[in-house]
Order: structure tokens, then C-alpha cells, then sequence
């Protein structure tokens, strides 16, 4: 799905937090939103998903506007938010199909989509288990799961590695990578940690409220004159790259 961002600008009371910001996301593409802390990510995500409202600019989302036709654009999104939103005293099944219920779905859709999810996920073996007996790579991956349940054309992800070891980290970025590529997913992952970035990838880069660079990680690099996404970062910014 192809999603279009005209304008944005945003305060909170007589703080600028987005400044005009402009960019388009390529149908069945990762593209990352890298930005230092602060940056403006989080506002930027509260908006594409309507948890904040748009002061100013739109988002169109295949063509339908989020601020006339916000139910039909929403129906179309997967987002997984930096802190965790599931409810640890339920079982890994019963958060699924707590969050089918709220998208329509009937307790055996819920239930046959839920176990996909779950078998991608290499999770369906703990389905009846408890989500506070999981661990935090395989919580991001229910996340995930719970995400992907209403078949979204477009998957939100803020800083969806915070708190996680190298090795999840890596495989819970592959895996969103192959979902691109086997589901035709378009993505938007947002990040402070430079590792997660490639070379290729469609990156955004959001500092202090603004759009510094939009386009393929080479192409950045080369109108920066740096040889690497981290340099292109620290030059941009001034901020060193984790």
C-alpha cells in the first residue's frame, strides 16, 4: 500500500515537534524512520495512527485521506507501539483474540488466523501459555502476530526493539524483512539504533522535528559524501550512531 504524507507539522501548546514534513512509502517495501531520541518518530506515528490529531498537512493511505476517511484508512494498519500493549495475565491466544474481536472478526476466524500468525512466528506451541511467562523477543513477536491479524496493507513499527538483546533484535528485524517480501507488506520501522538500518533500504531521517533526508540508504550517502549510513547519520545530526 502506498502511503502519502503532505505538510505534517505538529505542536504541543507553542512547541514545534514535526515541521513540514513530506514523504511517500513504496508499496511492499521496509523503509526506516531513523532519528535520534526526540527526534519527532513517536509524534509522527501518533499521527499515522490518529492516536494524536493532524493540526496541519493530511496522510493519504491508497488514495483515501486519514483526515476525511479515517475509519477506511485505519482498517488498513498494523502497528506495534514502543511499550508493550499486551495484557501479561492473559494467554498468547487469548490477546489475539481479544484484539480480532475488535476488528470484527468471528472466534474462528480468530482463531485460524491467530495460529498462522502464531506458526510463523515459530510461537504456536505457546499459544495457551501466559504472555508474562514469554520472554521479550517472543512478546515483540506476538505483538507482531497481533498486528497482522486483520491483514493490514501497512505495518507500523516504533522502536519495536527497545528493551532487547542483539540476537532478537536481528531476528525480529529479518523476520518484519521477509514479511516485505513473502506478504507484500509495506513497513515503516522506526529506530534510533543504526544496525538495524541497510544500506538499501528506503531511510528516512527525522531530526528535531524535521525531514533531513528521503531516499535509498546509497543515494543518502552519496549526496552526504560519506561512505556508510552512520556517517550519513552523525553528519546529519551530530548525533552519534548506536
Amino acid at each position: 500500500m502506498t502511503v502519502e504524507a503532505g505538510n505534517l507539522s505538529f505542536r504541543y501548546g507553542d512547541k514545534p515537534v514535526l515541521r513540514e514534513v513530506s514523504f511517500a512509502l513504496t508499496s511492499g517495501r521496509f523503509h526506516a524512520l531513523l532519528g535520534p531520541n526526540g527526534a519527532g518518530k513517536s509524534t509522527l506515528f501518533g499521527l499515522l495512527t490518529r492516536l494524536l490529531a493532524l493540526q496541519q498537512g493530511d496522510i493519504r493511505l491508497a488514495g483515501q485521506s486519514l483526515r476525511k476517511q479515517p475509519a477506511e484508512a485505519m482498517r488498513k494498519i498494523g502497528v506495534v507501539f514502543q511499550q508493550n500493549a499486551l495484557d501479561l495475565d492473559l494467554t498468547v491466544r487469548q490477546n489475539l483474540q481479544y484484539h480480532a474481536a475488535l476488528h470484527g472478526l468471528s472466534r474462528r476466524e480468530a482463531r485460524e488466523r491467530g495460529d498462522r500468525e502464531l506458526a510463523r512466528f515459530s510461537l504456536l506451541e505457546r499459544a495457551n501459555d501466559a504472555v508474562r511467562t514469554l520472554n521479550g523477543g517472543h512478546r515483540r513477536r506476538v505483538e507482531i502476530a497481533r498486528a497482522l491479524l486483520h491483514n493490514p496493507s501497512l505495518l507500523l513499527l516504533d522502536e519495536p526493539t527497545v528493551g532487547l538483546d542483539v540476537a532478537s533484535r536481528k531476528a525480529l528485524n529479518d523476520h518484519v524483512r521477509t514479511l516485505c517480501k513473502s506478504e507484500g507488506l509495506t513497513v515503516l520501522w522506526a529506530t534510533h539504533l543504526i544496525e538495524e538500518v541497510r544500506q538499501d533500504d528506503r531511510v528516512l531521517i527525522l531530526h528535531q522535528g524535521q525531514l533531513l533526508a528521503n531516499g535509498d540508504g546509497h543515494s543518502i550517502c552519496e549526496a552526504e559524501g560519506t561512505s556508510t549510513l552512520a556517517e550519513t547519520f552523525h553528519s546529519l545530526t551530530g548525533a552519534g550512531a548506536s
